[in-house]
Order: structure tokens, then C-alpha cells, then sequence
């Protein structure tokens, strides 16, 4: 990949892909600081400015490799906010809040993409235009978050939803899955990407349609 397709990539991929990650860390930060924890509010994490979210690894290092190696889409995290499940007014409901509330806003990024589509192709905006391209991206990254993220695999927030809903027993059970968790996304990605393409397609399809796309 030369030089100058480096730079389009980045100009149209890098900007939903870093909004997508911050929108996801700050949701999980905002919903925990509102339900009585205050742990990521003290560490600085609660706030949409995305250099207190970027983790060197996830944000910069794994994009940047996919975009040399000439992937079709980047993809990428943002550091985990922390949160003090025992400061929750009501820990068991609240912590399903607070895992939710990361997809969520991814979610509602999407939307705010599609929208964004919408009004650019409304407008005469082409495909190969940076408006659409962004407008796209922003609703295929975030869509892509949530979709990974709901996956009800610890550490992922759709592992903790499932963890908050077992009983006690089965919760512990799972949580011990947590140490093989990457190990786990990494074989589903690579060995059955359906998992994640199928629920992505409809995600993205539904969001469209919704708009009016």
C-alpha cells in the first residue's frame, strides 16, 4: 500500500474507528459515575476526549498493522474503564447497566452515521466521496463494537451481562473462562466468523432501514 492510499485510509477509517472506541469506554464510564460509582471519574476516564481512553496496543498498534497489512476495515480498543462493582447502588443490576451501556453507545454512534449517510447522498455525495466513506464507516465500526462486545464471552461486556444473570455458581463457573477469553474471540473470529458477521449484517441492515438509507 503506497503512501497516499495510507492517507485516505486513514482519513476515512481512523476518525469513526477512534470515535467508536471512545463513545464505547466513555458509555461504560458515564453510566457507572450515574449509578454510584465513581472509580473511573477519579481516574479521569470520564470524559469524551478520546487521549485519556487510547491504549497504546489496542488504539494505535493493532490499526496501524492491519492498515500496512492492507486489511479491508481496521478495527481496534480502547483502555477498560474501570469500575468498583461493590460502589454500585445495586450491584448485580447496575453492573448489566454498565456493560450495556458501552454497545449502546456505539449504537447510537451508528445511527448518527447514518444519518450523516443519508443527508451526504441526499446532497449528490457520491461513494467515493470522504463524507460517505466517513458516514459508512462510522455505521459499519460502531455496529462492528457492539456486535464483538455483546459476544457472551468474559471479559467481553456480553460476558458480564451473562455473569450478572447466572446463578452464583454458574457466574463463578464462567468467570473462570475470563484467562482464555482472547484466546476464545481470536478462534471465533479466525474459525467461524459468522458468529460475528451474521449479527453484524443484521445490526447494520436494521440501522439503514431505519434511517431510510
Amino acid at each position: 500500500m503506497d503512501i497516499n492510499a495510507i492517507i485516505q485510509t486513514l482519513s476515512v477509517m481512523a476518525l469513526p474507528l477512534l470515535l467508536g472506541v471512545t463513545l464505547h469506554e466513555a458509555g461504560h464510564a458515564y453510566a457507572a459515575y450515574y449509578l454510584g460509582d465513581d472509580t473511573a471519574a477519579k481516574a479521569g476516564r470520564l470524559s469524551l476526549n478520546p487521549l485519556v481512553h487510547i491504549d497504546p496496543m489496542g488504539t494505535i498498534v493493532m490499526p496501524g498493522f492491519l492498515l500496512l497489512m492492507g486489511a479491508p476495515f481496521l478495527f481496534g480498543y480502547a483502555k477498560p474503564v474501570p469500575v468498583n462493582v461493590g460502589r454500585l447502588r445495586n450491584p448485580r443490576r447496575d453492573d448489566i447497566i454498565v456493560s450495556l451501556a458501552g454497545p449502546a453507545g456505539n449504537i447510537i454512534v451508528a445511527i448518527v452515521g447514518a444519518i450523516a449517510l443519508k443527508i451526504s447522498t441526499s446532497m449528490g455525495y457520491g461513494a467515493e466521496d470522504w463524507i460517505v466513506l466517513t458516514s459508512y464507516y462510522t455505521v459499519m465500526f460502531n455496529c462492528l463494537l457492539a456486535v464483538f462486545n455483546l459476544l457472551p464471552i468474559p471479559p467481553l461486556d456480553g460476558g458480564r451481562v451473562l455473569q450478572a444473570l447466572l446463578p452464583y455458581n454458574q457466574a463463578q463457573a464462567l468467570g473462570q473462562v475470563e484467562r482464555f477469553g482472547f484466546f476464545i474471540v481470536i478462534g471465533i473470529i479466525v474459525f467461524i466468523p459468522a458468529v460475528v458477521k451474521v449479527p453484524l449484517g443484521i445490526l447494520m441492515g436494521l440501522i439503514l432501514s431505519i434511517v431510510g438509507v
